[in-house]
């Protein structure tokens, strides 16, 4: 059984008017950029009052506990709070390709996806879209619904909405992609990122806790931090593993990756523009075990 499935009818009901208040005038993300989307006029993400999706199916290249050997019921929602410009689906966060669909054809999205044997459903970028998921999640769960959901996000999140989300999110997937803000606003247009990354990781291990996987080893419930080690900015890397080492989290799976390429606008940086190297992947690998961060998975090159 999910968490979700213990949520009474006022609590859906709660829940729902939250998410729908801060739907309209938008504050989903830190952002809080008020936009009208029941008017249509889409937010700083690019998103107006419809919900778009690029591709539904099961995926099986996520960590272990997540795609399993069934596969991860993997949603890809269009647009983003973020402006990463070195972003590998940016055709989906930053072109905006998808299809409009229905709050009804989400529910039926996610039944479908457990039909075809995916060991949960996989939200990929889902903040601005939280009021359409709330709400098919409410009428899937009434149809017997009880997948875990995972919550696969950019590490960009109010804190105020993440708390609001308690006993709706099995799993936490958040990236923490930066700890200096210089670097966040070249790369990603925000100069809080790593204070809201913090601050919002700090609550959803509040909420689930350490992973804890099923008899199949599939993951039930907790939090695994992804970071994307970026060439020539291994100190970055360090603090951010620093930082994660000193908080409340620091007993959180890791996911270390190496998996960067030049992608969309990157290639007129100067860091950016040339992949990873194996030695600078060992480097902050090193660090990471120094620092006891252990548990995890090492993506070595």
């Amino acid at each position: 059984m999910a968490l979700y499935n213990s949520l009474n009818e006022d609590n859906w009901t709660e829940k729902s008017a939250y998410f729908k208040e801060n739907y309209s005038p938008c504050r989903l993300c830190p952002r809080e950029c008020n936009s009208e989307r029941d008017s249509n006029i889409a937010g700083v993400c690019r998103v107006g009052k419809d919900l778009r999706i690029a591709s539904y199916n099961l995926h099986f290249g996520e960590e272990p506990p997540i795609s399993g050997a069934r596969g991860s019921g993997t949603i890809f929602f269009s647009g983003c709070t973020l402006k990463c410009i070195y972003c590998q689906n940016f055709p989906i966060s930053q072109l905006d390709n998808g299809k409009t669909y229905s709050i009804e054809d989400l529910t039926q999205i996610f039944l479908e996806l457990k039909e075809r044997g995916a060991h949960n459903i996989n939200l990929v970028s889902p903040s601005p879209y939280l009021f359409h998921i709330v709400s098919a999640l409410r009428s899937a769960s009434m149809l017997g619904f009880d997948l875990p959901i995972v919550y696969n996000s950019g590490g960009y999140e109010r804190v105020e909405i993440i708390k609001n989300l308690n006993k709706i999110i099995d799993v936490y997937m958040p990236d923490f992609k930066y700890s200096y803000p210089e670097i966040s606003k070249k790369y990603s247009g925000v100069s809080d990122y790593s204070e809201m990354a913090l601050n919002s990781i700090s609550e959803m291990y509040r909420q689930v806790g350490s992973l804890q996987v099923n008899e199949e080893g599939i993951a039930v419930k907790g939090v695994i931090i992804r970071h994307l080690i970026l060439p020539g900015h291994i100190d970055n890397s360090k603090n951010v593993l620093e930082i994660i080492s000193e908080n409340t989290f620091n007993d959180s799976y890791l996911s270390l990756m190496s998996q960067y390429f030049p992608a969309y606008n990157s290639s007129g940086d100067e860091h950016l523009k040339r992949r990873l190297t194996p030695g600078e992947y060992e480097d902050v690998k090193s660090f990471a075990i120094s620092k006891g961060l252990v548990k995890g998975w090492f993506q070595d090159i």
